[in-house]
């Protein structure tokens, strides 16, 4: 064919697309209902993200904080930096290394409340100090299946060549507890030149992005979560059997949680989830106690897993030495992401005691 050809057929094209173009938009604008659009029909079933960042953003006012924590931080003098439309502020002008005022905490714990995750520049904490910092917030757990730092509620994190980053899967904290942790403060201590990010996505968006039946259905459902990752062989060797049957008589082997969470403070519904601690064919009703399915569990929790990693939902921070990340376990997920093998990183963490999680239905 040649050139002379092509160009004749590309122009047929052209003409036919656009003439089709606007038959199609004539047809479309006719079919539409006078008035202002439901926003909700607007957003296919099967791409609700932008949908969930917006319902989770009216719920805040169409603002990233209330005027009442920015009038706050403007008093005290503190600057947001806000990552997210949603979730992940940086706080700026607080040195945590300072004993805190009430109304500094008060702050903080609002900030966190609001924006679901708060992070800090150069800090540079000692072990007692983060400790120290965290128990501003609450009691603390110490943590039975990681290596402990001097202080004992100081859990280290750290990889290298010989230990490469295993925690880049979406996951809150801990639900193999009864209570889990209401949230982790981690600093760190050691950066890689490249990568290394956290990403924090937020759980109350990821709920209002889900199809509407799928909301529906994971009203009435619960799983049961188990630490069964930390007794097997991950790289260094299974536990003495004598050793694993002793932990799982002290420490409770397999509770229930909600698969959505009702935030004890501030009332709003979350996805909730931890693929690594939750037994994928263990959901039942909560209301019968009968179990669902089992093919129909694991389809449920695939699909779950994938909802929080939409980047509509997402926030990263890239840490620097001395950085902290505050996060709330009942309102975000996090994945730290391992791509700078073989270089060290290196985090401490402590974490604040949590309640039990529930589930309250509410017209959200």
């Amino acid at each position: 064919m040649s050139q002379l050809e092509v160009t004749e057929e590309q122009g047929r094209y052209n003409e036919i697309a656009i003439e089709y173009a606007a038959k199609i938009h004539r047809a479309r604008s006719t079919s539409k209902a006078t008035g202002q659009p439901v926003v909700d029909d607007l957003f296919p079933s099967y791409n609700r993200a932008g949908l969930g960042v917006y319902g989770e953003y009216e719920r805040m006012g169409n603002q990233p904080v209330t005027d009442g924590l920015q009038a706050q931080a403007d008093l005290q003098g503190v600057k947001f930096e806000h990552l997210g439309l949603t979730i992940g502020t940086v706080l700026h002008n607080i040195d945590l290394k300072q004993t805190l005022s009430s109304a500094a905490i008060k702050l903080i714990r609002e900030t966190l409340l609001e924006r679901k995750v708060v992070f800090f520049r150069d800090q540079n904490l000692t072990e007692d100090e983060q400790v120290s910092f965290g128990r501003c917030f609450g009691e603390l757990d110490a943590f039975p299946f990681g290596k402990s730092a001097g202080n004992p509620y100081i859990l280290e994190i750290n990889h290298d060549e010989k230990r490469p980053g295993a925690e880049n899967s979406w996951h809150t904290d801990v639900t193999w507890m009864e209570k889990p942790s209401l949230g982790s403060i981690a600093q760190c201590v050691v950066v890689p030149p490249f990568g290394g990010d956290t990403l924090f996505a937020d759980s109350c968006a990821a709920y209002l992005g889900l199809p509407a039946e799928m909301q529906e259905r994971l009203q009435h459902i619960s799983g049961i979560n188990d630490y069964r990752i930390f007794l097997m062989d991950r790289g260094g060797g299974a536990l003495p059997e004598d050793l694993a049957e002793g932990i799982k008589k002290e420490i409770s082997f397999g509770v229930s949680h909600p698969i959505l969470r009702t935030h004890p403070e501030t009332g709003k519904t979350a996805l909730y989830l931890n693929g690594g601690f939750l037994r994928h064919e263990s959901l039942y009703d909560n209301r019968t106690g009968e179990n669902l399915d089992v093919e129909e569990a694991k389809e449920i929790v695939s699909f779950l897993q994938q909802q929080h990693g939409r980047p509509e939902y997402v926030c990263r921070f890239k840490w620097q030495t001395g950085s902290i990340a505050f996060w709330d376990n009942r309102a975000a997920q996090h994945y730290a992401a391992s791509d700078y093998y073989p270089h060290q990183r290196s985090l401490r963490r402590v974490t604040v005691s949590g309640d039990r999680p529930y589930y309250t239905p509410v017209n959200e």
